[in-house]
């Protein structure tokens, strides 16, 4: 008789515990988040609708910062081998390291991101890339140029860029390209804007306040898309950091080796594209600019159309072609030498590279049937073609130094590298339809 009410005092006092035993540990907190699993089943996606339109703006806005900084590197590369007095593979070796970062923590910033972490993700990504900047304009040695510029802004482009991408690709489906071809237009817009800054400001003003107006520019336009990106998928709390199943996979095995020797030769053109016009053509240094400013002006035609016909025929059926060309610019390269070719070059390169940069993420997206898993599966790839990018424009600028100034070395090995990547493009193709069972000119 007397048993049953002391076990029922037991269990009122086992329910009635302190707060502080009852809160787990901020460690614990995010394995819980990570490990629980979601019962909400998310709709279709909209393709369009205001949510939708206005995160692939705002993802243009980080595009801008992230990938339109790279693009401009070749503006950097030029100023540093003047004021540092270092060989071209060491000050290459600074851009590099920031685009082999933005592509490296893929992985663990998408597996964030589909736990349903992308704000605080993409909040410590700003304030990375803000900091990287002013750090710069502080900087006067080339380690500190090489932390600040390259690994702080790296880390912060990498928060930033491979999580906005997932985001945005769960908000389309029929018309994905085109909507990340429409957001990667902001590396375009960067790829211009940079540059056009460091010309007007850098002999007025100096290095360090013409790298404090950049981070001006960043922390406005990052904290303006901060505020309107939006999440639309719960999230998917469990599954592993990497999705080893995915390679089993023959199309994306083969679409990851493409794409590592596709960007394994293509930043060549990006990084050393000004150096050339100087040493080679014998080029001023507004003038090197201008070149870069068309290079990367132009690249809104290859970003728009290669997208906008990659949703009608199919990403991959666009991007070997793509690839193809850029090959076949790389080898061009090797008969410029008038400055009105030049420029003519650089245009039409600036068109195929950045048909290949834009088409690359939707096509990536493209081989995963769940949308959950995007982020998970778009970084897994990223995380490969991070080492490609961060030894490829470093092995041209030794092979430009090996031949002493010449630059065919870096032109041969670029050619080289897009020409097998397209063979490992058509092959993902390939194995892509054959599982559909579809027919050759089938939209893959």
């Amino acid at each position: 008789m007397n048993e049953e009410p002391a076990q029922q005092r037991g269990t009122s006092e086992e329910i009635v515990l302190p707060m502080d035993s009852r809160q787990p540990s901020l460690p614990n907190r995010v394995l819980s988040h990570i490990t629980t699993s979601s019962n909400t089943t998310p709709g279709p996606p909209p393709d369009g609708g205001r949510w939708a339109w206005l995160c692939g703006g705002n993802f243009r806005q980080e595009a801008n910062n992230c990938r339109g900084v790279i693009n401009s590197f070749g503006v950097f590369q030029s100023h540093y081998a003047q004021t540092l007095r270092r060989p071209p593979s060491d000050i290459s070796w600074i851009g590099s390291i920031q685009i082999f970062l933005l592509f490296f923590i893929g992985t663990f910033t998408g597996r964030l991101t589909d736990a349903g972490l992308f704000r605080p993700v993409a909040l410590v990504g700003s304030i990375l890339v803000v900091l990287g900047s002013i750090a710069t304009s502080f900087s006067t040695q080339y380690w500190q140029i090489f932390l600040s510029q390259g690994v702080c802004v790296g880390l912060g482009n990498g928060c930033l860029f491979c999580p906005t991408i997932a985001l945005v690709s769960t908000y389309f489906q029929k018309r994905r390209s085109l909507a990340i071809g429409f957001t990667a237009c902001g590396s375009t817009t960067g790829g211009v804007l940079f540059p056009a800054i460091v010309r007007q400001l850098l002999p007025l003003v100096g290095f360090g306040w013409m790298m404090r107006a950049i981070g001006l520019v960043q922390l406005v336009s990052l904290a303006i898309a901060l505020l309107s990106l939006k999440p639309r998928l719960p999230p998917r709390t469990t599954g592993q950091l990497v999705e080893w199943e995915a390679f089993k996979e023959l199309e994306y095995t083969f679409y990851g080796i493409g794409m590592y020797l596709c960007f394994w030769g293509s930043y060549f053109a990006f990084f050393f594209t000004a150096a050339y016009a100087r040493d080679i053509l014998g080029m001023s240094y507004t003038s090197s600019l201008d070149v870069l400013m068309i290079m990367s002006g132009v690249g809104i035609v290859g970003r728009i159309l290669p997208s906008y016909l990659a949703d009608r025929v199919g990403a991959l059926t666009v991007l070997v072609p793509t690839a193809g060309a850029g090959a076949l610019t790389m080898f061009t390269w090797l008969a410029v030498d008038r400055k009105s070719a030049f420029y003519a070059w650089a245009a039409i390169s600036g068109i195929i590279l950045g048909g290949i940069q834009a088409v690359f993420p939707s096509a990536l997206a493209s081989l995963t049937a769940d949308p959950s898993k995007q982020g998970t599966r778009i970084g897994m790839i990223f995380t490969i073609v991070s080492f490609s990018v961060l030894s490829g424009p470093p092995i041209g600028g030794a092979l430009v130094s090996a031949l002493g100034g010449r630059y065919l070395g870096g032109q041969v090995f670029s050619g080289c590298c897009l020409t097998l990547g397209t063979v490992f493009l058509f092959a993902a193709r390939e194995a892509k339809r054959r599982s559909k069972g579809g027919q050759f000119w089938m939209k893959v």
